[in-house]
């Protein structure tokens, strides 16, 4: 079996499941994470916490006790593997122009630690999935689109902007990740003379009279990266449509967006023999999510065409609102329909700011709270930025898990890294979310079970106080100190 057919049975794979149902590096485990060897009788504790030299570190192995009614004094975790829900997609990060040109820039041991970090289950935290762009974003150097001005009918399309950086990084990610990294794109604007604004920057719409042409550029698009050894798993069907942006964007209603994917983008794919590819809707904030799956989901000919939906967290968080239980309404109202997170970084950049413990348990406090709305997978922003936060063309800066000094050839891993290997390390691709209940505390905590059969659960404290609780399954506890602002990860079968 070849490597591309080999690849796209395990994404097939996937997709049926999901249907259905030192401080710069990972401290390798010698084996202890590896899900079938976990004893009944233990409970493998993985730490991340403030003022430690803690970076996804073995930090405990504890006895499961069997134990009575708890009382309401004491702090506990519930987690009940009779009750399960979603199916986990994967864990990944959008492989951009910024950070091509910046690993470029990198020596070749800073590269290949880099690739190991992040895609190697082992010695990293095991991305299985990858999103990257059509056409340019904000953070890629300059604005360029793949055909010439005018070119309705596509016969320039030409994928060699990409060549340069992107494509090679790709593929090396694809590599180290033992070829199974599941792999989307989205577009952040149309070419600009297709556009109502005649501008790829700062919003514009779609022209109708260019709505074919824009759904075949999708399907050159997907066959050109193919071509080019780059399987393509799904697809967006626009970046942010209700963000009017300084860099490129595109405005689509609900409407519009609905009409494009039933009239156009769907039965395109399926005319060029692209029906397996999995179109994700919406693509943008939690805060309006629910109306837009209620314009799309309830139209049956928009709706056969939509594997899931995306959504991104740069909603107002003035107040700690952060909008999850929208996902969660979208969960219960369409219960057949994926969610997918499918961007998120902090901002704007501050060099002086790299260590700010802040900048983790965003990604922590987030992903718990999406995984237990039910999200199926969870993709952040840029892998890689430079030391001033990009490169990118109209200074919309920001910070990624983990950045390269160009000046220096130094790789430096902020703690969002390490929050989202507690996630992404130790819950595999099949494995179903089983519920978990924290007692009367400030913890926040959600489950899997992996398909071996052992369970991963993660739960964070964001105090400045060390809470001692009970980890609770069937009966049987495990005693467990969360260190302050810590995040931690218990292994067990």
């Amino acid at each position: 079996m070849n490597y591309r057919k080999s690849l796209l049975l395990k994404l097939y794979a996937i997709s049926l499941v999901v249907l259905l149902g030192s401080c710069n590096t990972v401290v390798k485990d010698k084996g202890s994470t590896s899900t079938s060897q976990v004893k009944s009788n233990h409970v493998f504790v993985y730490t991340t916490s403030k003022n430690t030299p803690l970076r996804l570190t073995p930090t405990d192995t504890l006895i499961w006790e069997a134990y009575a009614q708890p009382l309401e004094t004491e702090v506990s975790v519930f987690l009940d593997r009779s009750k399960t829900f979603q199916t986990f997609m994967g864990i990944g990060g959008a492989i951009t122009d910024a950070s091509a040109e910046t690993f470029e820039k990198l020596s070749n041991s800073q590269q290949e630690k880099l690739l190991k970090a992040y895609f190697n289950s082992s010695d990293g935290i095991g991305y299985t999935l990858a999103r990257t762009h059509i056409n340019s974003c904000d953070f890629s150097s300059e604005s360029y689109t793949y055909i010439t001005e005018g070119d309705s009918a596509l016969t320039t399309f030409d994928i060699s902007p990409d060549q340069k950086h992107r494509i090679p990084l790709i593929k090396r990610a694809i590599e180290a990740a033992d070829g199974s990294l599941a792999i989307y794109v989205s577009p952040w604007s149309p070419p600009a003379w297709m556009k109502t604004n005649g501008d790829m920057l700062h919003g514009g719409k779609l022209l109708p009279q260019f709505r074919s042409s824009w759904a075949n550029y999708y399907a050159k698009f997907i066959k050109a990266y193919e071509k080019a050894g780059v399987p393509i798993w799904g697809l967006t069907v626009q970046n942010e449509p209700m963000a009017k942006q300084i860099w490129e964007s595109c405005i689509y209603t609900a409407e519009e967006e609905r009409d494009f994917i039933k009239d156009y983008l769907g039965p395109t794919l399926e005319k060029n023999g692209l029906a397996d590819k999995k179109i994700i809707a919406w693509d943008h904030n939690r805060d309006l999510i629910f109306q837009r799956a209620s314009v799309l989901m309830n139209d049956p000919d928009a709706s056969k065409y939509i594997w899931g939906i995306g959504f991104h967290w740069y909603e107002d968080w003035s107040g700690g609102n952060q909008t999850f239980d929208n996902v969660q309404k979208v969960n219960e109202s369409w219960s057949c329909t994926n969610l997918l997170f499918t961007e998120g970084c902090n901002s704007p950049f501050d060099g002086d700011s790299l260590m700010n413990w802040e900048l983790g348990e965003r990604y922590g406090n987030s992903m718990i709270h999406d995984f237990n709305a039910g999200s199926v997978g969870w993709t952040d922003w840029n892998i890689l930025l430079d030391e001033k936060g990009g490169p990118n063309h109209v200074g919309n800066y920001c910070f990624a898990p983990i950045h390269g000094n160009t000046k220096t050839g130094e790789l430096i891993f902020t703690n969002a890294y390490y929050y989202i290997g507690h996630f992404s390390k130790f819950i595999k691709p099949g494995a179903k979310r089983i519920q978990a209940s924290p007692s009367r505390s400030n913890l926040l905590a959600t489950s899997f079970q992996n398909p071996d059969g052992s369970i991963v659960a993660v739960v964070m404290n964001e105090t400045d106080k060390e809470v001692p609780y009970l980890l609770w399954l069937e009966n049987n506890v495990a005693k467990v100190k969360a260190k302050p602002h810590s995040i931690a990860t218990l292994l067990l079968n």
